[in-house]
């Protein structure tokens, strides 16, 4: 069984920083999840596909691995919590992401912890808002000033294809004894 989740988030920073455009990931009990993400900042856009654990792990993968020109290697992931804020089905969840800079940062740029919170009724989606916001509150920064430009890939870059889903072609599709 497979899951493809896709979205396109709405603005978060209010710096006008790091704008997540798209994203997708699909994950399932035979595959192994894979994420994609568009982001953008002034006219610079960047992308990325990878694989991961899971969805919120691929779509952090894919972030990290879209903004490695940025940020000169990947933000340590210091906290990841989820919390539902109400009861039933159309309970909302909170997420909050705590990171630090890339272990490859120096001086000024290597300090620091930096928090992201959304929430909404999709968990993933929401871990990835609060994942780019951990990263805009770094990148606004006085001593990461001019990392998004240094960094740039100027928009209009080609877009990669949508990841596919590996399916185990030989686990038994009949899904309706599963729950017996």
């Amino acid at each position: 069984m497979t899951a493809a989740i896709e979205g396109r988030s709405r603005e978060h920073s209010a710096g006008g920083g790091l704008h997540l455009v798209r994203w997708n990931c699909s994950s399932g009990s035979n595959a192994q999840s894979r994420a994609a993400v568009v982001i953008e900042s002034g006219e610079h856009r960047w992308q990325a596909t990878t694989k991961g654990t899971g969805p919120v792990d691929a779509l952090f993968r894919a972030v990290d691995d879209s903004l490695r020109r940025v940020l000169d290697g990947h933000p340590r992931l210091l906290a990841y919590d989820v919390h539902a804020v109400a009861q039933g089905p159309d309970a909302q969840g909170k997420v909050t992401v705590t990171i630090a800079p890339p272990d490859s940062a120096a001086g000024e740029r290597a300090k620091g912890t930096y928090d992201g919170v959304a929430q909404g009724s999709n968990i993933i989606e929401a871990s990835v808002q609060a994942y780019m916001m951990a990263i805009d509150a770094m990148l606004a920064e006085r001593h990461w000033q001019g990392a998004t430009e240094s960094g740039g890939n100027r928009r209009g870059a080609a877009l990669p294809a949508a990841p596919t889903t590996e399916v185990d072609k030989e686990a038994d599709p009949d899904t309706s004894r599963w729950w017996e």
